[in-house]
């Protein structure tokens, strides 16, 4: 995870090596926005971080004191954009691709930042920075280090009249390409340069507009 958010005390708790990947599970949800000329304007994106993830999270800036899993109005408001400042380079985990070719999409658009039963949920949204024809984009959310780990657990809607298919991963094809990576590396390099493999775990978006 590239995003400038308080990482120091999760890196101390968790345990290290290879096996220990992913650290932070994140449950997603996608709202494609497609126009009626079946154009892709943007996306929403929902991240619903684990209870651990969202601890950790309260415990570095200093939120829920009574530990009941709920914030008050003015800890949600310092809590609000807290993962929407990324690193250059940080691709925002969420890929589109149509025919092989990637789209661009702008920075993020903090939309809201809740918090229910300990967890912390939040959606922001990116628009694409040229529109193009819905039909036949791949949408995937991943980290490539495979440090966060992203299921599409929360739903997919679609608008414009098109839909979306969901794929979800080749669990046994991933974990032996992450096995093939690993053992070809010293076992002292495997977490500093641990392979890049999230990918493989994604659930794959096909969005398909007309008959």
């Amino acid at each position: 995870m590239k995003r400038i958010v308080p990482l120091l005390s999760f890196a101390l708790m968790v345990p290290q090596g290879a096996g220990s990947h992913p650290h932070i599970f994140v449950d997603t949800a996608l709202k494609v926005s497609v126009s009626d000329t079946g154009q892709l304007q943007a996306v929403e994106i929902t991240w619903a971080y684990d209870e651990f993830y969202s601890l950790l999270i309260f415990e570095d800036q200093g939120l829920d004191s009574d530990y009941d899993g709920a914030l008050t109005a003015a800890e949600l408001a310092g809590l609000q954009g807290f993962d929407m400042v990324w690193t250059d380079g940080f691709q925002g985990d969420t890929y589109l691709t149509r025919e092989g070719a990637a789209l661009a999409l702008g920075g993020p658009e903090h939309v809201s930042t809740e918090v229910a039963e300990g967890r912390i949920t939040t959606r922001h949204r990116r628009v694409l920075l040229q529109p193009q024809a819905a039909d036949g984009v791949v949408i995937k959310a991943y980290d490539p280090t495979y440090y966060t780990a992203y299921t599409l657990t929360g739903g997919l809607e679609v608008s414009g009249g098109c839909q979306g298919r969901v794929t979800p991963p080749d669990l046994d094809a991933a974990y032996t390409k992450v096995e093939e990576l690993l053992y070809a590396m010293p076992a002292d390099q495997a977490e500093a340069a641990y392979p890049q493999v999230g990918e493989a775990f994604a659930d794959t978006v096909q969005l398909s507009c007309g008959a």
